[in-house]
C-alpha cells in the first residue's frame, strides 16, 4: 500500500510544493536573525510611518474599489440601460493599466504646465490656471491611482456573484415590503459577501506590495522600506523582517474577515431551484445617471491613462524612435512564455500527484505553499535571494562548487523562478477547479481499458483541461507583463521589459519618454483580457 502510493507523481508534486514554500519559510526565519544598526534606526525612527503610510493607503484603496467595484456590478447585473452590455466587459479594462502608469497619467496632467493646463491655454487663452487646477499627489495620488487599477478584482468578482443571484431572492424582497435600496442593502450586498470580500482581499495584497506607484509618489510604506533596505542598505535581514511585518498585515486581514463573518452563511437554498433574474430597464434620469457612472468610471481608469500616453507619444516622437520597441517587446514576450509554460507544466504535474495519491499531507503542504500570490514579489524576490546567499555560502562551498549565484541572481532563470513562487498558485488553482469537474470514475474506467497513469493524463485530462490551460496562460501572461518589483531586482543587467523600462524613466523624472513603453504595455495587457473576457464574463 504504501509503495502504491510512493509514486512518482506523489514525489513529484512533493518537490514542486517544498521548492515553492521555501521563500515563504524564508521569510518568517529570518525575523529571528540579527542585523545591522541601520535595524534599529529604522525601528526607532520610520517603521512606525511606514506602518501607518501603509495602513492609510489600505484604508483608502479599499473603500473607493469598493464603492467603485460593487456599484458599477449591481447597475450592470440588475438594470438595462444605454451601454449596459458595454460596461459589462469594457469595465474591466482598467486591469491592462498597472497603478504606476496611473500615476504617471494623473501627475502629467494636473502637474503645473501640464496637459490640464495646456488644454484650458488652448481654449481660453493664456492664464494663470495652475493656480486652479487641483493636484494629485503623496498619498491622495497613490489611493486613486491603485484604486482605479484595482477595482476591477472586486468588481468582476461582485459581478459574477450578483449574476447567478436567484430571483428568488429579489422577490423575496418585494414579499417583505422592502424598497430597491432597502432590498439591495437587506438581500443582495449580503448575499454577495464573499465575492466581495474576495476581491477586497485580493486588492489589500495588491495594495500592500504596490511599489511603483508609491515609490514614485514618494510614500514611505513597507514595500519602500523593504526596497531601500536590500537596495540601498544591502541590508537583506532587515529586508526580511520588515516583509514579516507585511505579511502579518495580511494574514490579520483574513483573521479579521473571519471572525467577522462568525457562523454565517451564504449558500443559495435548493428548496425552490434556481430562478434566473430579469433585468429591469430604466429609462429617463435614472437610465442617464446609470450610464454616466459607468462611463464616468470607464473613461477615468482606462481611457484616461491611455490617452495620456498617446497624447505624449505623438507630441514626443522622438522617445518612440529612441526606444527599442522590438527587444522590449521580444523580453516581455519570452518571460511570459516561458513562465507560462514552467507554470502550467508544474501546476499539471502538482494537481495530478494529489489527485493519483489523495493525501491530506500533500493537500495541506500544497496549500501552505500557494500562499505566495498573497506575498509581494518584492518580498519573494527579497528571500529568493536571500535563501541563495544562504545555499551558496553554507552548502555550495562546501561542495566546492562555484558561481552559483550569477545562475539565479540577476538571470532570467532566477527570474523565471520568482515568478513561479509567485504565480503558482494562479496556475495550481486554475487547474484545481477544472479538475474538480473531471470524475474519478473517468480515471478508472480508463485504467479498465489498459490506459496507464500518464497515457490517463495525455490523453483525457489535457484535451479535457484546454479551455482552462488558456485561460490560465492568458492571466499568467497579463500579471506578468504588469510585474514591476521582481522584475526590477531579479533581471539581468540591461535587460528591460515594457514596465521596467517605464519605472526607469519616470524614476527619472522623464514622464514624457516614460509615455510610449506605458502605452505599448496597456495595448498589449488590454489584447489580452479582451480575449479573457471572453471566459470569465460571458454570460
Amino acid at each position: 500500500m504504501v509503495l502504491r502510493k510512493i509514486n512518482i507523481w506523489y514525489f513529484s508534486s512533493f518537490l514542486i510544493s517544498i521548492a515553492v514554500a521555501i521563500p515563504i519559510v524564508t521569510v518568517f526565519s529570518s525575523f529571528f536573525e540579527s542585523t545591522s544598526e541601520y535595524s534599529s534606526i529604522i525601528k526607532n525612527t520610520f517603521l512606525s510611518e511606514y506602518i501607518f503610510n501603509s495602513l492609510l493607503l489600505l484604508l483608502g484603496v479599499l473603500f473607493l474599489t469598493f464603492v467603485i467595484g460593487v456599484l458599477g456590478a449591481y447597475l450592470v447585473s440588475f438594470y438595462s440601460f444605454p451601454g449596459s452590455n458595454f460596461f459589462k466587459w469594457a469595465l474591466i479594462l482598467s486591469f491592462a493599466v498597472p497603478a504606476y502608469i496611473y500615476a504617471y497619467s494623473l501627475t502629467a496632467f494636473f502637474e503645473n504646465y501640464g496637459t490640464a493646463f495646456t488644454i484650458l491655454k488652448n481654449i481660453f487663452g493664456e492664464g494663470d490656471y495652475n493656480s486652479s487646477i487641483p493636484k494629485f499627489d503623496g498619498m491622495i495620488g497613490a489611493i486613486i491611482s491603485i484604486s482605479f487599477s484595482l477595482f476591477g478584482y472586486v468588481y468582476v468578482l461582485t459581478r459574477a456573484s450578483f449574476h447567478y443571484q436567484s430571483q428568488n431572492l429579489i422577490e423575496l424582497g418585494k414579499n417583505l415590503g422592502f424598497s430597491k435600496q432597502k432590498s439591495f442593502m437587506k438581500i443582495i450586498l449580503p448575499s454577495a459577501r464573499p465575492a466581495i470580500v474576495a476581491g477586497l482581499s485580493l486588492v489589500a495584497m495588491e495594495t500592500l506590495s504596490d511599489f511603483g506607484s508609491v515609490s514614485f509618489f514618494g510614500i514611505s510604506t513597507l514595500t519602500t522600506g523593504i526596497y531601500n533596505a536590500w537596495i540601498s542598505f544591502d541590508d537583506l535581514v532587515l529586508a526580511n523582517q520588515l516583509s514579516f511585518y507585511l505579511l502579518i498585515f495580511i494574514l490579520g486581514l483574513f483573521i479579521l474577515e473571519n471572525l467577522s463573518r462568525k457562523k454565517a452563511q451564504y449558500h443559495s437554498p435548493s428548496k425552490g431551484g434556481f430562478k434566473k433574474k430579469s433585468l429591469t430597464n430604466l429609462y429617463g434620469l435614472k437610465a442617464w445617471l446609470a450610464f454616466l457612472f459607468c462611463f464616468f468610471v470607464f473613461v477615468i481608469s482606462f481611457l484616461f491613462p491611455v490617452s495620456q500616453m498617446l497624447y505624449w507619444t505623438i507630441i514626443f516622437p522622438k522617445h518612440l524612435v529612441d526606444l527599442n520597441l522590438v527587444e522590449l517587446f521580444f523580453n516581455t514576450i519570452i518571460l511570459v512564455l516561458l513562465s507560462s509554460i514552467v507554470l502550467i507544466g508544474f501546476a499539471f504535474i502538482s494537481n495530478y500527484g494529489n489527485r493519483l495519491s489523495r493525501s491530506k499531507f500533500l493537500e495541506i503542504l500544497t496549500t501552505f505553499s500557494i500562499s505566495g500570490y498573497a506575498i509581494p514579489g518584492i518580498i519573494l524576490a527579497v528571500a529568493f535571494i536571500t535563501f541563495i546567499s544562504w545555499l551558496d555560502s553554507s552548502i555550495i562551498n562546501l561542495l566546492e562548487i562555484k558561481n552559483v549565484k550569477s545562475i539565479f541572481i540577476g538571470s532570467i532563470l532566477g527570474l523565471i523562478v520568482v515568478y513561479f513562487v509567485r504565480f503558482f498558485s494562479l496556475a495550481s488553482n486554475g487547474l484545481k477547479s477544472g479538475y474538480l469537474k473531471i470524475n474519478y470514475s473517468i480515471d478508472e474506467s480508463a485504467y479498465l481499458l489498459g490506459y496507464s497513469k500518464f497515457k490517463t493524463f495525455k490523453n483525457i485530462h489535457i484535451p479535457y483541461l484546454k479551455n482552462s490551460i488558456m485561460l490560465i496562460g492568458i492571466l499568467i501572461a497579463i500579471e506578468i507583463i504588469k510585474e514591476l518589483p521582481i522584475t526590477l531586482i531579479m533581471r539581468p543587467f540591461n535587460f528591460e521589459t515594457f514596465a521596467t523600462q517605464a519605472y526607469i524613466y519616470a524614476s527619472q523624472d522623464l514622464l514624457e519618454a516614460a509615455a510610449a513603453p506605458s502605452l505599448f504595455l496597456i495595448l498589449i495587457a488590454s489584447f489580452f483580457i479582451l480575449i479573457t473576457s471572453r471566459y470569465i464574463l460571458k454570460d
